[in-house]
């Protein structure tokens, strides 16, 4: 989304790359105020999109949150919950740090999240004796077609990397490239996947390489970045 890319590219050229602007989701969130939940013993959070939101639709802030990852942790930092912990950057990571600091005795898992998720992370804490109460508190609408400048740049083999930091991303921007009839370009770019299964995703379509970062985070991603650049300088 907008916002998320908008960062990255001030960190990317920071580092003295070019950017291609690209979004491939678009977030919008539902207005409704949440109803009342009572006291959760904990928040779950899978997305930045999701903690931004869940601040916007209620007052709630005290219990701790959990959250998939650094990015997701540093939104709902800056919304202002008061107690965040970040997992490793996966859904499994999540789950641990769950069932290895609650008890699902004490109370339930709020989980605020997008219409459209990843994986089944409310049944896998259902499974583990947790109540989990889920609010869709946003949708990620997908582009519909690529912008005229990115189009035009993959014609002119101007672009040496893309960067993908979800499945849903990486299958968009397939489809797109697809439809604009520049998909021969990517024969030429490396695709950088923040995950395996967001390589899966991209897998569909020849690129020059596919790499995935050590971990599921955007330091790791960049540094497959800075190992592109490395090895063009070498």
């Amino acid at each position: 989304p907008r916002p998320e890319a908008e960062r990255l590219a001030q960190r990317l050229r920071s580092r003295g790359f070019e950017v291609c602007l690209e979004p491939m989701l678009e977030i919008r969130d539902r207005a409704a105020r949440l109803p009342p939940i009572g006291s959760p013993q904990a928040i779950v959070l899978t997305s930045a999109n999701g903690a931004r939101a869940l601040a916007a639709a209620s007052p709630l802030r005290d219990p701790p949150v959990y959250a998939v990852g650094e990015q997701t942790a540093a939104a709902a930092d800056e919304a202002g919950f008061a107690r965040v912990r970040a997992a490793g950057g996966d859904l499994d990571s999540l789950t641990d740090s769950v069932k290895r600091e609650l008890d699902p005795a004490a109370g339930p898992l709020l989980y605020g999240c997008g219409a459209d998720r990843a994986g089944d992370l409310a049944g896998v804490l259902g499974g583990l004796g947790f109540e989990v109460i889920v609010v869709v508190l946003y949708d990620a609408v997908a582009a519909t077609a690529l912008s005229p400048g990115c189009a035009e740049a993959l014609r002119r083999a101007e672009i040496d990397a893309a960067l993908f930091f979800s499945p849903r991303s990486a299958a968009a921007f397939v489809s797109l490239v697809r439809d604009a009839g520049v998909e021969g370009s990517c024969a030429a770019v490396t695709a950088l996947c923040l995950s395996g299964a967001v390589a899966e995703a991209a897998a569909p379509m020849r690129w020059r390489w596919v790499r995935i970062a050590a971990r599921p985070d955007a330091p790791s991603l960049l540094a497959l970045l800075d190992d592109m650049a490395d090895e063009r300088r070498g």
